[in-house]
């Protein structure tokens, strides 16, 4: 019986809890809206797929990689809001006491930290979901990977709606975000040519490196001269937006060790921050999120598991 793993993205879940409920705080003016609703949106994914292994993945900074070929890389992006700032011990703090392990590594994007997690699991014969809303983690979705979209946990994103959604098989991603760009990433797309005239491009020719090896069969003729105008931008592109999946650092997969969470110390903690709703729920059925043991390799200095 194959196992299942799912590999949620802290970063962009605590960006889009803190930005769906405004003006929830303690009595003594602590802000706990980000952590009210990533702790909902973790507990809807657990509950939804009952994973045997779990790990929770955050941002440890852009990789000198991507900004040595692209120093504009993410720097439209605005600093962490002070409110958000402010509970990211709390989500620490959170995770602890439910036994769930994260991994956070200086100077890693939590995209290829994800992507390193997936490649093995899958290899390992586990079905993985990835609970993200980043597009460039469709490049990995196959047969043992699939996308879940964190807000929406009855959702399963798997090659065949890839393809509905961008009109480009998996495979194809990396390509298709290349002409496009990706505005969120501060990466420029080659100009006049969207996602649809991408998609029609990558199914007639297969690829990038199709599309320019027959650039001049490429019809109509103004799409050919925007791609030859800024075919170096495309190439470019694809390095940033492939994924790496051999990040240094990496914990291996843990044996699962799914003893329950420790109640005492949840019960603590939802009191202490004024969360009655789960201190209830908590207190009225068995916990039934599972806690996963991270045995660390020996590692670089640069790299730790503790979040915050």
């Amino acid at each position: 019986m194959s196992s299942s793993s799912l590999i949620i993205d802290g970063t962009a879940v605590a960006y889009r809890a803190f930005y769906a409920m405004q003006d929830l705080s303690t009595r003594a003016g602590q802000p706990t809206n980000a952590l009210f609703g990533f702790i909902r949106m973790l507990q809807q994914l657990t509950a939804k797929w009952r994973p045997d292994k779990l790990v929770v993945v955050f941002d440890g900074g852009s990789p000198a990689r991507r900004l040595e070929k692209l120093p504009e890389y993410k720097a439209q992006r605005a600093p962490m809001p002070d409110a958000l700032r402010s509970q990211l011990p709390l989500l620490n703090e959170y995770l602890t006491a439910a036994g769930i392990p994260l991994v956070l590594i200086k100077g890693q994007e939590a995209d290829d930290i994800m992507a390193t997690l997936a490649v093995r699991a899958a290899k390992q014969g586990s079905t993985v979901r990835l609970a993200t809303s980043d597009k460039d983690l469709m490049q990995l979705v196959g047969e043992n990977i699939r996308i879940v979209p964190p807000t929406k946990a009855e959702e399963e994103l798997d090659a065949a709606g890839v393809e509905a959604k961008t009109g480009v098989r998996p495979e194809q991603i990396v390509d298709w975000l290349a002409l496009v760009g990706d505005s969120a990433d501060n990466i420029p797309g080659v100009h006049g040519i969207g996602p649809k005239t991408a998609a029609k491009l990558l199914r007639q020719y297969g690829s990038l490196a199709q599309c320019a090896a027959q650039l001049d069969n490429i019809e109509p003729g103004g799409v050919r001269e925007k791609l030859r105008a800024e075919l170096d931008v495309a190439k470019l592109n694809v390095e940033l937006m492939t994924l790496d999946t051999a990040v240094p650092g990496v914990p291996e997969w843990p044996d699962i060790a799914p003893p329950a969470p420790d109640r005492q110390q949840l019960l603590d903690f939802f009191n202490k921050f004024e969360m009655h709703r789960f201190a209830a729920e908590l207190t009225a059925q068995p916990a039934v999120s599972p806690k996963t043991t991270v045995k660390p390799p020996a590692r670089p200095d640069n790299t730790q598991l503790e979040l915050f």
